[in-house]
């Protein structure tokens, strides 16, 4: 599994989730200010799972019908510190049976909510 951590992800949480074995690839270091759809496409073209704290994405996906990426993961919640969003990704990835790709996964500190991707026409 494959990620791509959106601008808004904290480089502080993606090297740590880099250190600890899952592959990142971060859009601060590759594509700096990129807009959201290239964001989509890079994801799409690379089979990559979205890490973002932008609700953006679901209107983007769902309602434009822009290209689906193999999942993402929107994180709902004020990160507490730099490090709390890797913290989470972690425990989502520890949870016995929870499917990433194929969903769009709302994550807060206390629940977790999936709506499966549109099918690629």
């Amino acid at each position: 599994m494959r990620f791509l951590a959106n601008e808004n992800f904290p480089l502080s949480s993606v090297r740590l989730l880099r250190e600890a074995g899952i592959a990142v690839v971060a859009v601060a270091e590759e594509m700096a200010g990129a807009k959201d759809e290239a964001v989509l496409s890079r994801a799409v073209s690379d089979n990559l799972i979205v890490l973002t704290f932008d609700r953006d994405y679901g209107d983007l996906i769902f309602k434009l019908k822009l290209p689906v990426p193999l999942g993402v993961v929107y994180l709902r919640f004020d990160p507490n510190s730099p490090r709390e969003p890797f913290e989470r990704v972690v425990e989502l990835l520890q949870i016995e049976g929870l499917i990433l790709e194929g969903k769009f996964t709302v994550a807060d500190r206390q629940r977790i909510r999936q709506r499966p991707l549109p099918k690629e026409k």
